[in-house]
């Protein structure tokens, strides 16, 4: 369908001159570096809408991002800027978007046979991976003699994970970031590699290997032009949170860099521990020459003080694009730096400002109380809720990761992949009366014939012979065509009796349970269900059920990685001090220290309209989470080193009235010692 050129102006008129500029870009490779707040999903939205509107067959157009649900956003954002043209609404849907993983996992299972890989291959999420780890390391042994500390399971997955993603050797990795498994690392490479051999006798993919394998696909002389080349345009969203494996990958697609656009801001690199590297987005410009850089600077979220206050303190990281933002809001409240006396002090000061701006007409759910790490809120959460104030805590277990949803699911993935000895031996380990012994024997069958050689002989408890049963129907209805709902309804009635005996709040487990079910009506399928829930699984079961009521209104608490991306109206940093902002954990090289600093920088551009950066000044030696009396002993923190000099003039700083400091604490530093030497004098005058 062709488009009037005044359509596409009129659907570019709400772009600022810096946005438009970045949407119209030509074909060769485009750097759109987006300040907090500056409008980036609009920017892309529009550019891919552009793309279309301008000639591009929108199934010619690959857009990647790091989350389904911000493919989702672009996606519907871009088809109402194609409706507002005189586009009809399925060009948008004819768009290849999703996430790095999603992608690659269609791609695979289209072309599995040039790999060797089966079609009906399984995805393990991270638990089902550390999981297979830890069968591989007990299968060998390792760590049981009780002389030496051996690496766990979780521990082993990052290991692994970010050797292949960092595209790291396991000896550098080992040195540079797990220097204390340096007497094992015979032993890792012995399990890594017993873990690649178990998961292709399974027939099983984990995440990194999707990256892997589509990278093998870009390799392939036939099937890698054929992918490549596919695709007129590659917009890739959040750049910044790129590894060294996904940057292969595009370099692949688009060897000259043509019509490849990137979007990101380097000032939000802060991903590293998942082997992203910041170096993809700053060394961008030199690996695909030709790049123009266009910077997004007008801030549409927070007033000019607190942008200044932000533009100060990232001015400090060593290496950067350069930008500086600007805010067309006013001058807005200066941003605070809050000394409290202590973390009790720290508390109180929060939740009375809190309630202060509650009481104003800021709703608890439009604050939000953010930290360096998950600890930092204990003695926080137990005065909020001693005062019964309803509050939210992001930055912890995800709702697939949850001891019943993991249950249900691995029913489904043992009828979906019977070679799947972690799923087989989750549901074994929750029949009654089948400890370790029996699950192994049951297991060795498994691997010598398939669930065929799960017989009612076995006779590994009371339930052993309803189990077959339900395996066998759960089979049987998906080679019948089945609903999946009626499936999880099966399970869920089995499994019901089994969460009752395990977990005191079986109610709400199973409601959970409930919801997967209703879930199921969206996919067409078992295997499609499984794959979309370990590609990209909810945080919580409100992301499953939709919007929350209008009535539910609670205080937002979140470790900064979780808030990236979000805003609020108010945004109380927390334990700003030094070894917790930056961690003393992650200060031993230059790298790491810029990373602490773009953490901070990201917890600080959160907020809209109200920013505290709060620090206690005193460190109690007392159980964590404890308020009131628990003796003296204590230690005094110094403020973050991020906001001193110029970056601490941006900010207004107060001491809360009614905190009484030490006569020995640093604030009083100055005058103890004039005390000091005037005394000293004395002794001579």
């Amino acid at each position: 369908m062709e488009v009037s050129p005044a359509a596409v102006e009129q659907a570019l008129g709400v772009l600022n001159p810096e946005q438009r500029r970045a949407a119209t870009h030509g074909d060769s490779p485009l750097l759109i570096v987006a300040g907090a707040g500056t409008g980036k999903t609009t920017t892309l939205a529009h550019r891919v809408a552009y793309l279309i509107a301008t000639g591009t067959a929108p199934g010619r157009v690959l857009l990647l991002t790091f989350t389904r649900r911000a493919a989702g956003e672009l996606l519907r954002r871009t088809d109402g800027i194609l409706r507002r043209a005189g586009i009809g609404a399925s060009a948008a849907a004819r768009v290849w978007g999703g996430t790095f993983h999603a992608i690659a996992a269609r791609l695979l299972r289209r072309h599995a046979e040039a790999l060797g890989l089966p079609s009906d291959f399984s995805i393990h999420d991270r638990a089902d991976a550390e999981d297979l780890l830890d069968v591989v390391r007990r299968g060998l042994r390792l760590g049981e003699d009780g002389k030496t500390r051996f690496p766990k399971k979780g521990t082993l997955m990052d290991v692994y994970s970010r050797s292949v993603n960092a595209r790291m050797r396991l000896d550098a990795l080992v040195e540079a970031h797990y220097p204390w498994c340096r007497p094992h690392l015979e032993a890792l490479r012995e399990v890594f590699s017993a873990y690649v051999d178990r998961k292709q006798a399974q027939g099983v993919l984990d995440y990194d290997d999707l990256l892997l394998f589509w990278r093998a696909l870009l390799d392939d002389p036939v099937v890698g032009k054929d992918i490549a080349g596919r695709f007129d345009c590659v917009l890739v969203d959040e750049y910044q949170d790129t590894n060294a494996l996904q940057a292969e990958i595009l370099e692949r697609l688009r060897p000259e860099g043509a019509g490849l656009t990137a979007v990101g801001d380097d000032a939000q690199s802060i991903y590293s521990f998942r082997a992203a590297t910041v170096r993809n987005i700053l060394d961008f410009p030199a690996t695909f020459p030709g790049t123009r850089v266009l910077a997004l600077e007008q801030s549409y979220r927070s007033g000019q003080a607190l942008v200044e206050a932000t533009n100060r303190v990232i001015a400090r990281a060593r290496e950067r694009h350069e930008k500086t933002l600007w805010s067309a809001r006013g001058a807005g409240e200066q941003p605070l730096v809050v000394t409290c006396a202590d973390e009790d002090a720290q508390t109180d000061w929060v939740i009375a400002r809190i309630l202060e701006r509650h009481d104003a007409g800021t709703a608890l759910s439009a604050q939000a109380v953010l930290f360096r790490a998950s600890h930092h809120s204990t003695a926080l959460e137990l005065e909020l809720g001693r005062r019964g104030i309803p509050f939210h805590k992001y930055g912890g277990l995800k709702f697939v990761e949850a001891a019943h949803v993991k249950d249900l699911l691995a029913f489904l993935r043992l009828a979906e992949n019977p070679k799947d000895v972690v799923a087989a031996t989750r549901t074994l380990l929750l029949l009654p009366g089948v400890g370790g012994k029996r699950c192994r024997a049951a297991l060795e069958r498994l691997e010598a014939g398939g669930l065929a050689a799960w017989t009612p002989e076995l006779v590994m408890g009371e339930r052993w012979r309803d189990f077959l049963a339900l395996q066998g129907q759960l089979g049987r209805t998906s080679e019948q065509g089945g609903s999946l709902g009626a499936q999880i309804h099966a399970v869920r009635e089995f499994y019901a009796p089994i969460c009752e005996d395990k977990h005191d709040d079986a109610a709400a487990r199973l409601r959970d349970l409930e919801t997967l079910e209703v879930l199921a009506a969206r996919y067409p399928d078992r295997k499609t269900f499984l794959a979309e829930i370990a590609l990209d699984p909810p945080n919580s079961t409100q992301d499953l059920a939709g919007p929350p009521r209008l009535d539910d209104d609670h205080l937002v608490l979140s470790t900064i990685h979780s808030a990236k991306g979000l805003e609020w109206d108010a945004v109380y940093v927390i334990h700003a001090a030094d070894g917790n902002i930056p961690s003393d954990l992650s200060t031993g090289r230059p790298e790491e220290i810029d990373e602490e600093l773009r953490l901070f920088y990201v917890a600080l551009t959160r907020a809209r309209d109200h920013l505290a950066v709060t620090f206690p000044l005193r460190y109690y030696t007392r159980p964590p989470g404890a308020r009131g009396f628990g003796g003296d002993a204590h230690g005094y923190a110094q403020r973050t080193r991020f906001l001193d000099g110029e970056a601490l003039s941006a900010f207004a700083q107060v001491t809360p009235a009614g905190i009484e400091l030490d006569d020995d604490s640093p604030a009083r530093g100055s005058t103890r010692a004039q005390d000091v030497r005037e005394r000293l004098r004395d002794l001579w005058r």
